[in-house]
């Protein structure tokens, strides 16, 4: 059934959902429709977070089925599928921060919705933040931090930038635990996104995407 796959993997049916997918793609389907009923079960995932159904466990649960699923899907994914970019983005979890599920679901988000991402990785110091964008130019680069201290991290990194005459050439979002509105002004970013869903949405429409 269409939706399938996506009602599976909001609901945390990790056998069912990975046994689905390979029927799909054993049938021939389009990898990236396997893909976007992935996206569109952790926006369920997402919704039911927000609503408190879901807690920390069952969105660190959800990002484990979705990246098997990625690892199932993406060797079948033809040269052409994976050239067919709309932007380039630049992921790092913050200097001092070392939480990783957050920034993977957003990479993994991004990716299947046309972006190439260069992930740095997590505990990133700013220099190597600076560096990536003067060699990899991106449009748009989010930071993640789920502690208070990636906080001034996130400052340091953004002034950084701005002292490297690169702020221009870039839009700056950031996520992740504790990160609001006031601590988007505090960095000097330019937007603030609590999940990847409105992430990706946001992404699209600095890269004039639909």
């Amino acid at each position: 059934m269409a939706g399938g796959l996506a009602e599976l993997l909001a609901d945390l049916k990790e056998d069912e959902a990975l046994k689905v997918t390979k029927e799909r793609l054993a049938k021939g389907e389009n990898p990236l429709k396997i893909l976007e009923d992935s996206r569109k079960g952790m926006e369920l995932v997402g919704k039911r977070f927000s609503s408190g159904e879901y807690f920390i466990p069952d969105l660190i649960y959800s990002g484990e089925i979705l990246k098997e699923i990625n690892d199932i899907v993406k060797p079948k994914m033809t040269e052409s599928l994976k050239t067919k970019k709309i932007g380039k983005l630049l992921l790092a979890t913050v200097a001092g921060d070392i939480h990783d599920i957050g920034k993977d679901i957003v990479g993994f988000m991004m990716d299947i919705s046309g972006f190439e991402v260069i992930d740095l990785g997590i505990d990133v110091p700013k220099e190597k933040i600076v560096a990536a964008i003067k060699s990899n130019k991106p449009q748009i680069v989010a930071l993640s931090g789920f502690l208070t201290l990636a906080f001034d991290s996130m400052k340091e990194t953004i002034d950084a930038i701005k002292a490297a005459g690169l702020r221009n050439n870039v839009k700056i979002m950031i996520g992740g635990g504790q990160i609001d509105e006031e601590v988007k002004k505090y960095t000097g970013a330019d937007a603030y996104r609590p999940d990847a869903v409105s992430a990706v949405t946001l992404a699209k429409e600095w890269v004039g995407a639909k």
